[in-house]
């Protein structure tokens, strides 16, 4: 009984991987990759879910599904999660910007396909919360921030990839302005309760901008700091 209970975990992975595939396959037409990056489906298939949710939903951490975490926020769906990952076409020496640390799942991912990863929160203990999990994971590659993703993180651009984990009703240009010429970013364009779009935002070698919607999504929406 102990063994299969500790092969249990792997077993629920292994079904959310086919999950994600058949996903891809099934929405390929939309997003242009019917088949998935093997080294993103290897980090998802090597990163603990379940790690960075909530005790009370940890059962169900291998489920293809956005889960509830706190403070109103989600860990995404491991499909979109795996998209977004494969979308940047990362590659092992990139430097990363995720704006929207969430629950760290998604930097985790990140995190064991680049050399650094550069994450920003602007809900405090949800990004306390989730730095401490990511160390407690090994991932000392992972730098963690509190503060607002509008304005990405310029003492550490360029990135050669930036990807945003919350629906902005615009493209913010501090991102656009601290992604390297030749890199890319991914962000669910959107207004809130609306129709949301992942977009793929490209800049060329001479700096020029083009943009790509790629698929409907839907995502809690990215906030931002408020003047007092």
């Amino acid at each position: 009984m102990a063994a299969e209970a500790a092969d249990k975990p792997d077993a629920q992975r292994e079904r959310m991987i086919a999950d994600v595939e058949q996903m891809a396959r099934d929405t390929a037409q939309a997003t242009g990759r019917p088949v998935l990056d093997a080294r993103v489906l290897a980090a998802l298939r090597k990163v603990e879910r379940h790690r960075y949710m909530p005790s009370a939903h940890a059962a169900r951490a291998y489920e293809n599904h956005a889960q509830p975490i706190s403070h109103g926020q989600t860990i995404s769906q491991p499909f979109v999660v795996a998209l977004m990952t494969d979308l940047l076409n990362l590659k092992p020496d990139d430097r990363v910007l995720e704006v929207g640390t969430g629950s760290g799942y998604q930097a985790a991912v990140l995190a064991e396909l680049v050399r650094a990863v550069y994450t920003i929160e602007i809900v405090e203990p949800l990004g306390r919360t989730a730095a401490r999990a990511l160390l407690a994971a090994g991932y000392w590659n992972v730098h963690p921030r509190i503060g607002d993703g509008y304005a990405g993180w310029p003492e550490q651009a360029p990135f050669d990839a930036i990807m945003v984990t919350a629906a902005a009703p615009y493209l913010p240009q501090p991102l656009v302005e601290q992604l390297k010429p030749g890199g890319r970013l991914v962000i669910p364009l959107g207004e809130r309760g609306g129709v949301q779009v992942l977009t793929l935002v490209e800049k060329d070698a001479r700096g020029r901008v083009s943009q790509r919607r790629v698929i409907d999504v839907r995502f809690v929406p990215l906030t931002r700091k408020t003047a007092h």
